[in-house]
């Protein structure tokens, strides 16, 4: 029986995931840090998988495809996604699905996106078949830009394409019911709208019914700003390149990816952040 392998379930992406493969009876096992903090699914088997370490070849091992996330932020980042990889091709798995971010590259304005980029290219030598899902900024994390009410970045006029957590936990089930259908294929997973972060303030007033406000900042006046989290320069970089790359223009656009591959619309950043809220 083929057997499917799942990152990241104690997590929102993968929590909805792992939730919506099991209720359709897909053997499942759920790689994850902590096995007491898995969901307890019907069916579903637990292995404790590390990025990084020795012991991800044996979960791995009897997996024909498996869903990686992308591990948490740090300077060995990279390093893991890479030994991950490699722990596949020698447990024998045939495919990887991988959350990446959109577009992902050795340029990318958003600091972290050239992580995403790094590791697409070790998956595409590493001889296994791979499907790349690139998510924007998640909706339900942009109230978190937020401090007191005021969301601070240089941002400016720039849009972004936020997307829900749950429509991106939906699209990962999806792929990896038929994952020989994706073999190959990068999907932009985007909100269906691009906004600003003034609409967005404007929007969580509404919501929250508290005020919010976007202020704009130099680079200069973000650097300073966040100074007093005393964070290494690499983590206030890619905070600030948050706010660049929105400037930028490389998360306003808008894909129809998961119209089609849901067959329903995406959520509204409304919509995703007046559920969370609930």
């Amino acid at each position: 029986m083929t057997v499917t392998a799942l990152t990241g379930s104690t997590g929102a992406v993968g929590g909805v995931a792992a939730r919506l493969l099991a209720a359709t009876g897909v053997p499942l096992r759920q790689l994850v840090r902590d096995p007491d903090r898995a969901p307890r699914l019907p069916g579903a088997d637990v292995r404790r998988a590390v990025y990084g370490d020795d012991a991800c070849t044996a979960a791995l091992e009897g997996v024909d495809t498996v869903f990686m996330v992308s591990a948490a932020e740090s300077q060995t980042r990279l390093d893991d996604h890479r030994a991950f990889i490699d722990a596949a091709v020698a447990a024998g798995v045939r495919q990887v699905v991988y959350l990446s971010f959109v577009g992902a590259s050795a340029t990318s304005a958003f600091t972290l996106g050239r992580d995403h980029g790094a590791t697409e290219q070790h998956l595409r030598a590493s001889g296994l078949a791979w499907t790349f899902l690139r998510d924007n900024f998640y909706a339900e994390a942009l109230p978190q830009f937020a401090t007191d009410g005021v969301i601070r970045g240089p941002a400016g006029d720039g849009r972004v394409a936020a997307v829900s957590q749950r429509d991106v936990g939906a699209v990962v089930a999806q792929v990896m019911r038929s994952p020989r259908d994706h073999i190959d294929r990068t999907y932009d997973l985007t909100g269906p709208e691009a906004l600003t972060l003034a609409e967005v303030a404007t929007i969580l007033t509404e919501i929250t019914g508290r005020p919010h406000r976007f202020v704009d900042e130099t680079l200069d006046e973000a650097r300073a700003s966040r100074a007093h989290h005393g964070a290494p320069d690499w983590l206030v970089d890619a905070w600030i390149s948050t706010y660049t790359a929105i400037h930028d223009g490389e998360l306003a656009h808008v894909s129809g990816d998961i119209d089609r591959l849901l067959g329903r619309p995406a959520t509204s950043f409304d919509e995703a952040v007046a559920e969370r809220s609930a």
